[in-house]
């Protein structure tokens, strides 16, 4: 890569199916020394092993392939590397796809992959369950380190960490060796804040009435030989770069003071965010401590079939007919029908005296799953469909009941990082041996720091009101647990915060936690107090247990409950930031002049 003191790397996914254009914006907008991209997700992994199932030369994700196709030769032009994790479940297979692209484009482009994260073919070996679908250890980054130093141009992994699609382009510049823990650690922690793409620049943020986020730009780290780095974007672009928006998400799905991954420990209780100028905020003082002796392992399998029937309620008498449905559904569908769960859900989304039918109407959602698909299919659909004309006033559903799908299950294991095979596969041929990283004995991994509370604010007088008033939020899945952060604004924000928001006021808001293991971890630094929530997401995001599976607006709903505020830490409302004014309407034409019609937008993935 190009020497200089500071390399500029860019993000231009954050999930498979984010924004098509930004490998495009990104190579465009300014300078870049590489442009990362975040494809995989646990519910990603379960679609590619499915993809995999139908067609082995599939399980990765074809939208990166239609960006290069669209970008490699542009990303050549400006001597941008590439560094993905497009590889998903078959990173040797994408790397060949792109190099037949890149004959046929006419561009020079030097390919490599990281493998040996698939441990679906050793499963016995490493006594793994039966019945898995995928099964893959998180990698670090010094295979992709080994790539680019071996002169690749495109690096496509599978299932690397997030953060090491950051970390592995600062170890081949800047030549950290395993022992450069803080320097290593500090470009974790960058790449963690890039790794959501624009969740970083305003995307999802708490505060989004203050700025105009209608289309943010995607983010971008400086990052330093001491793992030092600015969080920025492109001049011009979309979107704000904040200590807000980069608090919010140093906490996304994460716990504890303590950040574990393959090549460092990274201690996010150290982390020191300042502001650096508009739209720059810098990351230091972040300390690194050895890695734990395993690996994370992802394990996807299929759990059984669900189904789904939405019942419509309008208007008066809500919950009676609630009831009413539910009792007729029960001796409707013969005993030996009955799928092993039935969930019943009511969300009041109905409004008195309402000027429209569908604000009349709350949603009744019924969910079934069992390992039969038989269970979930005709005979559930046909109970709910049979009760049309004999059921409560106004019976109607949102959709026609389907016949049932498959859901996964995601669960995580450890296993020793000596027993995985890393593997950097270079563009020349050659294939290097990744060792794992020296670690530390899992009895020095500390489970997390104590951090004394800070002083609390004099008592004085509160109001009644939302404790989004006061505190930001971020909030995500980690398999079946949440985790959800929460942030202060202010250091008396904060003296109230770390003592008013405990354990025990979070179970009495979220009444869903009430009788599950929460734990609660400090972390000063970023005035902040970071939750996880043992269980609330049942078996993860694909075997859709609750609402919001992936718990992305649990932080919002702890926004909107009520706290006693303290009225000296609530000042006027912060006015709404007015995206900016339309063009004026074009005049009418007459009636019978030919008009133009604008361009259909594009397709998206």
């Amino acid at each position: 890569m190009r020497e200089g003191a500071v390399l500029r790397i860019g993000n231009a996914s954050g999930f498979y199916g984010d924004r098509f254009s930004a490998v495009r914006e990104m190579l465009t907008g300014g300078p870049l020394d590489v442009l990362t991209g975040d494809y995989l997700a646990e519910l990603t992994m379960l679609i590619l092993a499915r993809d995999r199932l139908k067609d082995p030369s599939l399980g990765y994700a074809r939208t990166f392939l239609r960006q290069m196709e669209e970008c490699l030769g542009l990303a050549r032009e400006r001597d941008v590397k590439v560094v993905v994790n497009a590889g998903g479940l078959n990173p040797a297979r994408l790397a060949d796809e792109l190099r037949e692209l890149a004959q046929r484009l006419g561009v020079e482009a030097a390919v490599a992959h990281v493998e040996g994260d698939d441990l679906l073919p050793r499963r016995d070996e490493l006594g793994l369950p039966d019945g898995l679908l995928a099964a893959n250890a998180y990698l670090g980054g010094f295979g992709i380190a080994a790539c680019l130093a071996g002169g690749a141009d495109v690096v496509v992994t599978g299932r690397v960490t997030d953060a090491a699609l950051v970390a592995g382009p600062g170890i081949a510049r800047f030549g950290w060796a395993p022992d450069d823990l803080d320097a290593l650690a500090g470009a974790v922690v960058a790449g963690h804040v890039l790794e959501c793409g624009a969740q970083a620049t305003g995307g999802n943020y708490a505060f989004f009435r203050e700025h105009d986020v209608t289309r943010p730009g995607f983010p971008i780290a400086e990052l330093h030989a001491d793992g030092s780095s600015v969080i920025t974007k492109h001049p011009g672009t979309g979107g704000v770069v904040t200590l807000g928006t980069v608090t919010a998400q140093l906490l996304y799905e994460t716990c504890g003071s303590h950040y574990l991954g393959p090549d460092v420990t990274a201690r996010l209780d150290t982390v020191r965010l300042t502001a650096d100028g508009p739209d720059r905020v810098r990351i230091d003082g972040v300390r690194g401590e050895a890695p734990p002796p395993t690996l994370k392992v992802g394990l996807n399998r299929l759990g059984g079939h669900h189904n789904e029937v939405v019942f419509v309620l309008t208007g008066l008498d809500i919950e009676a007919k609630a009831a009413l449905v539910q009792q007729q559904f029960a001796e409707a569908l013969p005993v030996a029908a009955r799928p092993a769960e039935l969930r019943w859900t009511l969300a009041r989304t109905d409004h008195p005296d309402a000027p429209d039918e569908e604000s009349a109407s709350a949603l009744l959602r019924l969910t079934a799953r069992d390992r039969d698909s038989a269970k979930v299919g005709r005979e559930l659909s046909k109970a709910a469909v049979e009760l049309g004309l004999s059921g409560y006033p106004g019976f109607h559903l949102t959709a026609p009941p389907g016949p049932g799908a498959p859901y996964g299950v995601f669960t995580a294991v450890s296993v020793d990082a000596k027993a995985v095979e890393h593997t950097a596969a270079l563009p020349d041929g050659r294939r290097i041996s990744v060792p794992a990283v020296p670690a530390a004995p899992l009895a020095a991994q500390p489970l997390d720091v104590v951090h004394e509370l800070p002083e609390p604010l004099p008592a004085g007088p509160t109001r009644r009101a939302p404790l989004g008033l006061l505190a930001g939020a971020r909030s995500g899945d980690k398999g079946g647990d949440a985790n959800l952060g929460v942030w202060a604004r202010t250091e008396d924000g904060w003296r109230w915060l770390a003592h008013a928001l405990t354990v025990e006021v979070l179970r009495e808001l979220l009444p869903e936690a009430a009788e599950l293991p929460v734990t609660r971890h400090l972390l000063p630094n970023l005035r902040a107090v970071n939750f996880t929530i043992t269980g609330l997401l049942g078996e993860g995001v694909a075997a859709r247990h609750r609402f919001d599976p992936q718990a992305k607006a649990l932080g919002e709903w702890l926004r909107s409950r009520h706290l006693d505020l303290p009225t000296a830490l609530l000042g006027p409302p912060v006015p709404p930031v007015r995206s900016p004014a339309a063009p004026p309407e074009p005049p009418t034409a007459p009636p019978d002049s030919p008009t133009a019609l604008p361009d259909s937008p594009e397709a998206q993935p």
